[in-house]
């Protein structure tokens, strides 16, 4: 399936829609009916919904981990800046705003009223509170698995199809680890040393693991797999760095375990496909504490392991969670959370298609510097590239290939394999760099596509 093209900026500002709505609730419980701030502040939504229902019936507006999605799709702009409006809603009890074509000034006003009074009452849903007053095309509400399942994908948990051996003989090693932690066993440290190891002398020298793990992921990974995937990532930042190799097996083994704390957190908490409310929030940030607490228990790992669990949700600006005041994260933490959310975008979720490569270095660039170390964020978009070995791609000669190697001088142009459209195996080497007698480029790469489950990466990426 392909992912939906999230590059062409939408019709609607959804974020402007929230904040006009959050107004309007504020207005109406301010000023009688009819006062020209109400008028004016029902007219700009109403003129900006309409633009909308020129593209779609519906406008779907959903809050999914304080991030908006337009139509299930995420507005990339950026939010920070209207929290307070997105958490006024949420605390509201309102994460999910649906609007159908036809919505009249008189429906906009009721829901306006009906999140006024909320804030007093909650004795029914503003679903029922909307029907009895005669809406029909506004819906308001808080978004649960019931609620988004019907249309989210059911990804697979872990990597599917042919494996590289090397990748797939770590994932089963990490997986029984996870899996004895979340029984109530204690980390075993040679067991966790003999992972890394594994990590950094087969996995990280194996073109196809690499190819595996940097492409886009049709699956929403659990944490043993995103763990393994984010050490190997972290190794990829830190190489390109320069570290030495014995810091290397200490930023590997921080990765692995980054995020053990998840394993005290209830499973269905961790794959809710909704937005979490307050409580289940709490609950799953809470997994930095708890595996910061792990791993300082466990004799054997070295010192900063424990310090990485807890600050890899920490932005290098001194916000994010847990709360430790105006702290600025390790390096070594900062470096692991440019491979943590580079590896969770690029996977799929239960509400939307996994990120392209090409996508996911843009909003790392769009990080960099409040949240994530940009040096860190440079450091890994050159040494990964838009297009990343491994990548499927297609030219705009309508020609199918999988990156074969990348090309440090000219990024959006690395070297492909050309193929037939099944990808089962290459026929020439093509290098996307060529220009031709008036210097323009023979062709240029338009999009990366989703891999089958059937295809072998090994047949176009050699072990090692």
């Amino acid at each position: 399936m392909k992912s939906p093209d999230t590059s062409a900026a939408p019709t609607l500002d959804p974020v402007a829609v929230l904040k006009g709505l959050a107004s309007l609730r504020r207005l109406t419980g301010t000023y009688p009916a009819g006062h020209p701030s109400i008028v004016q502040k029902t007219a700009e939504i109403l003129d900006a919904l309409a633009r909308q229902f020129r593209v779609s019936r519906e406008v779907r507006i959903d809050i999914i981990h304080g991030q908006v999605y337009l139509d299930g799709v995420s507005f990339d702009r950026d939010v920070q800046g209207q929290a307070p409006i997105i958490n006024e809603l949420v605390a509201l009890g309102v994460d999910s705003v649906h609007f159908r074509d036809g919505v009249q000034a008189e429906e906009l006003l009721a829901a306006a009223e009906c999140l006024w009074q909320q804030e007093r009452s909650d004795a029914s849903s503003l679903d029922a509170q909307l029907a009895a007053r005669g809406v029909r095309s506004i819906s308001l509400g808080r978004l649960v698995p019931l609620d988004t399942r019907w249309r989210a994908q059911q990804w697979p948990d872990a990597p599917t199809g042919p494996l590289d051996p090397a990748y797939a003989e770590s994932l089963v090693r990490a997986q029984e680890t996870f899996e004895q932690v979340s029984n109530g066993k204690r980390l075993d440290p040679l067991t966790i040393g003999d992972l890394v190891q594994l990590l950094l002398t087969r996995v990280a020298r194996s073109n196809a693991a690499l190819g595996q793990i940097l492409a886009v992921k049709q699956y929403e990974n659990l944490t043993y797999a995103h763990s393994v995937n984010v050490s190997l990532l972290s190794l990829i930042i830190a190489r390109h760095a320069g570290v030495d190799d014995a810091t290397l097996a200490a930023i590997v083994e921080a990765a692995l375990l980054h995020d053990i704390g998840k394993t005290r957190i209830p499973l269905d908490i961790v794959k809710k496909p909704g937005a979490l409310d307050k409580r289940e929030r709490k609950i799953i940030e809470d997994h930095t504490t708890y595996g910061a607490e792990i791993l300082a228990q466990t004799d054997g790992l070295r010192p900063l392991t424990p310090t990485v669990a807890l600050e890899h949700h920490r932005a290098v600006a001194g916000a994010g969670y847990p709360d430790l005041q105006n702290a600025v994260p390790n390096i070594m933490s900062q470096l692991v959370s440019v491979a943590d959310i580079y590896e969770a975008i690029t996977g799929a979720r239960s509400y939307q298609d996994p990120t392209p490569p090409e996508r996911a270095c843009l909003i790392l660039a769009r990080l960099a510097g409040d949240k994530l170390n940009t040096a860190l964020v440079k450091a890994f978009v050159k040494a990964v590239t838009p297009f990343p070995m491994g990548s499927l791609v297609r030219t705009n000669r309508d020609e199918f290939g999988v990156v074969v190697e990348t090309n440090e001088n000219d990024p959006l142009h690395p070297i492909i394999a050309l193929t037939e459209s099944s990808f089962e195996a290459p026929l020439t080497r093509l290098d996307t760099s060529t220009r031709d007698d008036a210097g323009t480029y023979v062709r240029h790469i338009v999009e990366t596509l989703p891999a089958a489950e059937s295809f072998d990466i090994r047949r176009f990426l050699p072990a090692a």
